[in-house]
Formats: C-alpha cells, sequence, structure tokens
C-alpha cells in the first residue's frame, strides 16, 4: 500500500514544518462492525480498527504522517487489508497465518451493546520475527514509535514489547507506550519517553491502591524509578489527568491536566486519542507541556464524536488553548 498525498494542515498549535512520520506499533487489528439508528433504520458501518488503528487516525489528522506497522492473516485480515488505507497512514503489513479478531456492536439504544466477538489468534515465532524486524527498521529510519497493545493478551508475548523498546531506544529512537500490565513492565526496561495508562489500568494491575491522587502519583514515582521519561495516567469522569514530567521538564514535577468540560457522545477512545494527541505533538518538535495540552484536547474531542479515533486539527488546536496545566499539590 502506498501513502496518500500528504495533507497541509500541521499538527495542532504549531507553526513549525510538517515532522516525519510516527511509527504506530499495530500488531494485530481488529474488523469492526457497528450498528448505528439513522432514521429509525439500522446503519451499518465495517472498519479497521484496534488500539493502534484508533491512534493512525488521531495522529494523521493533526497532520503528522502515519507508518501503521501490523499483522494481517484469514478472513477478516483480507477485509481489513482493504479497509486499512487511510489518508496520511502507510501500512506497513507481515501476512500471517493467525486470524485477525472481530466484533460487532449495537449502537442503536445510544450505548454500546456486544452482539458478537471474535478473538484474534497467536501469531507464529517466524511471523514475531517479521513483525519485529519490520517495526524496527521502520522506527529507526524516522525516529517516532508508539506501541499499543492488541485486543487479546495472548496474540504476542509481552517480551516482544521489552525487545522493542529496548532496542529502538538504544539507537536513538523516541518510544511512546500506551500499555497496562506484562506489556507495560516489559516495555519500561527500555526507557521509554512517554508511558499513557490509565487510573483502571493500574488499580487491575495492583500498581495503585485507589483511584485517589496521591496512590497514583505513588504508582507513577514507583515507574519512574524502573525507568521512563513523563508519565501520563488519565482518569475517568470530572477527576483530571495527572503527568509526572521528566527532571527537565518543569520545576513542579507532577501536573494536574484539567480538560475542556464538554457532554459526551461516546467516552471509548479518549484515552487512546490523548496518547496520539501527545505523540504527535512531541513529533512535532512541541514541548511536553504543549503536548499534554494537545493530547488532552484530542481525548475530549474523542468523547463528543462517535468515531474512535476521530477529530480535526482546528477543533484540536481551539481545545488545546482551554486545557489547564496546573501543578499537583
Amino acid at each position: 500500500m502506498t501513502k496518500t498525498q500528504s495533507r497541509a494542515n500541521t499538527p495542532a498549535g504549531s507553526d513549525q514544518e510538517r515532522p516525519d512520520a510516527v511509527v504506530i506499533f499495530a500488531p494485530l487489528p481488529v474488523l469492526t462492525v457497528t450498528v448505528e439508528d439513522r432514521s429509525g433504520e439500522a446503519d451499518i458501518h465495517v472498519h479497521a480498527g484496534g488500539q493502534g488503528v484508533w491512534q493512525s487516525r488521531m495522529v494523521s489528522s493533526l497532520g503528522v504522517p502515519v507508518v501503521l506497522c501490523a499483522a494481517l492473516g484469514g478472513e477478516t485480515g483480507d477485509v481489513l487489508n482493504h479497509l486499512l488505507p487511510i489518508e496520511d497512514v502507510t501500512a506497513r503489513i507481515v501476512p500471517v497465518s493467525a486470524r485477525n479478531g472481530s466484533y460487532v456492536h449495537d449502537r442503536r439504544t445510544g450505548t454500546r451493546e456486544v452482539v458478537a466477538e471474535s478473538p484474534g489468534s497467536p501469531l507464529d515465532r517466524h511471523e514475531l520475527d517479521s513483525l519485529y524486524e519490520l517495526t524496527l527498521t521502520e522506527g529507526l529510519e524516522h525516529g517516532w514509535v508508539l506501541l499499543s497493545g492488541p485486543q487479546e493478551d495472548d496474540v504476542l508475548p509481552a517480551d516482544l514489547y521489552r525487545r522493542l523498546a529496548t532496542d529502538l531506544g538504544a539507537n536513538g529512537c523516541k518510544v511512546a507506550a500506551d500499555l497496562s500490565g506484562e506489556r507495560l513492565e516489559a516495555v519500561l526496561a527500555g526507557n521509554p519517553s512517554l508511558i499513557k495508562v490509565s487510573h483502571e489500568e493500574l488499580l487491575d494491575d495492583g500498581q495503585a491502591k485507589s483511584d485517589d491522587a496521591e496512590d497514583l502519583v505513588k504508582a507513577m514515582r514507583a515507574m519512574r524509578e524502573e525507568c521512563a521519561g513523563t508519565i501520563v495516567v488519565s482518569r475517568s469522569g470530572a477527576a483530571p489527568a495527572l503527568a509526572l514530567l521528566d527532571g527537565s521538564a518543569a520545576k513542579a514535577d507532577v501536573v494536574e491536566i484539567e480538560m475542556p468540560k464538554l457532554e459526551p457522545a461516546d467516552p471509548a477512545g479518549a484515552g487512546d486519542s490523548m496518547t496520539a494527541g501527545m505523540v504527535a505533538a512531541l513529533a512535532g518538535g512541541r514541548s511536553i507541556r504543549e503536548a499534554l495540552q494537545i493530547g488532552a484536547a484530542c481525548g475530549a474531542l474523542n468523547v463528543v464524536r462517535h468515531g474512535l479515533g476521530t477529530g480535526g486539527a482546528r477543533a484540536v488546536e481551539t481545545l488545546a488553548e482551554r486545557v489547564e496545566l496546573r501543578p499537583w499539590k
């Protein structure tokens, strides 16, 4: 697949030249079928999905080209191969014998109701080697890699994330990750530049005792001891997100990120969009504080839309001006 013609817009809030591509590791995308209501009739939408695909959409919508590294196989993979051409996204595909997952969701009532889900199947060692080699090569060429996770836990080993983060970082590539559990622990070994994790994931993993900010900050500092740059924890509801900045970023190393107040249409995908916005801004040469504002704006914009990982650069720029960063305590 070839990259579509580049658009003229630049990352939200940026006056700089268009940056090089961000590489997004999306190991096994999913085929999504969503049923919506349209004037009383069923309106069926078929898309490529999964964390890395949704993040690719958001990064590219901010004017940053994306190289998407993914594995496709089975009937679902054949369909995804036709759906993945996205504007400003170059898909680099490893054909595999494994099958991509899929789901059918019904949103006609206004909430997501699961109709059916089919998990993806594990990649074999040769397929894992090919996916590692592809991502390593593209990352070293472009300089920024965002590591996203698969829908299922067992399709690839967590150690692949450790190897990618370590080898990319050791050779001058900036690494960001939006992961949890064993994959998050693995990627910390590579000293990534940016980690984003939700407070629910910290609780599920036993890294935080509660959703109180004090406990979340303790968990963030523990991750810092394991080697990581900036650590961002997204929080549900009206609670502000938290960011533990690296030592050179600011005098106050922990800041609260107050999102713009918007009525949500669909809260799914806000954290993924936040990560995508931060990475797009950093790849474009913005400061970490600007990146936090742009990321928060992307997350806020995503929840007022029905498509995951969507939003326009002009809207993001406008909302980013309304994101407040303040010292925590």
